[in-house]
Parts: C-alpha cells; sequence; structure tokens
C-alpha cells in the first residue's frame, strides 16, 4: 500500500510539472509564432523562421523538459492516470497570461479552475486508473492508431481551407490527438526499453512514431499559434490530447477504468467538466487576444 502510494505521488509530481512546463512553454512559443511569415503556414519552414527567435527557443526548452517529465511520469503510471494531469497545464498557461495581462480570475476563471480541477479529480476517483496487461492484437493499435492520425489528417486538410477562421481550432485539435497518440507510443517505448534495453527500443516501430508524431504536431501547433490567439488555440489542444491519450490506453495498452454504471456515469461527467472547464480558461480575457493577420505574407520580424 505504501509503495503504490508512493509511485503515484511521484506520478502525481512528475505530471504536473511537465504541465507547467508545458503551459508556460505554450505561451512564449504563440508569442513569437505570430510574428513568422504566413507563407510559412503548415511549413516545416516555419520551424527554420522560429528558431532564430530567442523567446521561441525558449518555450520549445519548456516544452521539450515538459515532455521528458510527462514521459518519465507515464513509465511509472498509466496513461490514463496521467493524461488528465497533463491537462492542468492550461492553468499554468492561464497564470503566465494573467501575470502579463493584469487580469483578475473573476467567475468564468474561478468557474473554469473548478471545473478543470473537480473534473480531473473525479475521473481518478471513479475511474481508478490501472495497469493491466497490454493487447496483444497489432490490428487493434492500428485501429486505433489509425482513427487518431486519420482524424488529424481530415482536420488538418479542412484547416487549410479556412486557415484564418476556424483553421487554428482544426490545427491545434488535430495536434492533440497526435500528441495521445505520441504519449501511448512513448510509454509502449519505455515498456521496450525496460525489458530489453536499447536493441529492442530501436529494432521496434513505436520510437520512430514518437518522433513522426512529435514533429508533425509541433508544426501544427506553431501554426496554429502563428494564425491565432491562445484562445483559438490552446484549448482545442489542451482538450483533444488527453481524450486522445485515453483511447488509446483503454483501447490497446491495457489500462483498466471501472466500469459498473456508476463509475462510468462519474467518468463521463468527470471529461466533461474537464474540457468545459478547458474552454472558460482557454476564453479566459487574461489569455492573449493576439493581433490580425489580414496580410497572406509579411517579412519577418527579429527582437
Amino acid at each position: 500500500m505504501i509503495e503504490v502510494r508512493s509511485v503515484s505521488v511521484l506520478v502525481l509530481l512528475l505530471a504536473v510539472g511537465a504541465a507547467c512546463c508545458l503551459g508556460f512553454g505554450f505561451v512564449f512559443q504563440q508569442s513569437a509564432a505570430q510574428r513568422a511569415p504566413l507563407d510559412d503556414f503548415l511549413s516545416p519552414r516555419l520551424l527554420l523562421d522560429l528558431v532564430r527567435m530567442p523567446r521561441w527557443l525558449g518555450g520549445l526548452g519548456l516544452m521539450v523538459a515538459g515532455m521528458v517529465l510527462g514521459a518519465l511520469a507515464l513509465g511509472q503510471g498509466e496513461i490514463s492516470l496521467v493524461e488528465p494531469l497533463l491537462a492542468t497545464n492550461l492553468l499554468f498557461a492561464l497564470a503566465l497570461s494573467r501575470r502579463q495581462t493584469g487580469q483578475s480570475l473573476g467567475r468564468q476563471g474561478w468557474a473554469g479552475l473548478l471545473l478543470l480541477a473537480g473534473g480531473v479529480s473525479t475521473f481518478l476517483l471513479a475511474g481508478e486508473p490501472r495497469g493491466g496487461s497490454a493487447v496483444a492484437d497489432p490490428l487493434r493499435h492500428w485501429l486505433i492508431i489509425g482513427a487518431m492520425v486519420g482524424s488529424a489528417l481530415v482536420l488538418t486538410t479542412c484547416a487549410k481551407r479556412s486557415r484564418l477562421s476556424w483553421g487554428p481550432v482544426l490545427l491545434a485539435t488535430a495536434a492533440g490527438l497526435l500528441y495521445g497518440v505520441q504519449d501511448a507510443l512513448t510509454r509502449v517505448s519505455g515498456t521496450r526499453f525496460s525489458e530489453g534495453g536499447l536493441a529492442a527500443l530501436f529494432t521496434g516501430w513505436q520510437p520512430y512514431g514518437v518522433l513522426l508524431c512529435g514533429f508533425t504536431g509541433l508544426i501544427l501547433v506553431q501554426s496554429a499559434f502563428e494564425t491565432s490567439s491562445l484562445r483559438m488555440s490552446l484549448p482545442a489542444l489542451t482538450a483533444a490530447e488527453p481524450l486522445a491519450g485515453i483511447l488509446c490506453g483503454v483501447g490497446f495498452l491495457g489500462d483498466r477504468l471501472r466500469t459498473d454504471t456508476g463509475a462510468l456515469a462519474c467518468e463521463a461527467a468527470g471529461l466533461a467538466a474537464v474540457v468545459t472547464g478547458i474552454v472558460l480558461l482557454g476564453l479566459h480575457p487574461a489569455m492573449p487576444c493576439g493581433t490580425a493577420r489580414p496580410a497572406p505574407a509579411r517579412t519577418l520580424q527579429h527582437p
């Protein structure tokens, strides 16, 4: 009992630390990405322009630190436990934005905070996420991953047609789905490494899937940040990632949740509260509004 509790506390600390780094990193990245040329939309060239900006590099460093801490948390706990905790990155993003803008939380901020925190707590208490044997059937793996990646592709295609209206929301949702898959593949890669070392790790396709999802997701996120404010992009990103990660965890990683009627109702209510809280916090006045981007392209400005 003591050992289980200590592991849970470690997972909690790692996941909340990851959320803190991710939230701060997203704020820094978005403020820099809005200065990039719109001609770089959905292009790897966007990253080449952004690496010249110290502020964006700082945000990227925080994001990488958050991913490392998140990977450590996934190595110690179930993805269904870690993902809801990672969704609290929006609280840290709001805290930094609030400090920059001087806005008070107000009713909307407190309501969003209580819904997000209460929803995470309700889901974890009702579901009691615990590990189990991963599903051996590769078809099930590919069906779930294919559904996530296919949905991300459809959303990205739609985003190209409305890149300055609903495009950023669609791109952020697509990135969130890919990051959820990345988290699941990170968990699998960690298991392969612990069981067979580097040989087992690099002979599987999962670590390469982690890199591909991470790189593609980064381009999608920065393109969303480039063309919109955090109010438009970050809530969709924050909501989509845990939902995709939990689906992968229950679908093929062997995570188990309570499935009696009362528990399922509380789990659904908890996730609904999390999404509602994310939307309220993402639309809070403290979040940067950004500036309009009417021109199709402009010269990159350096600080």
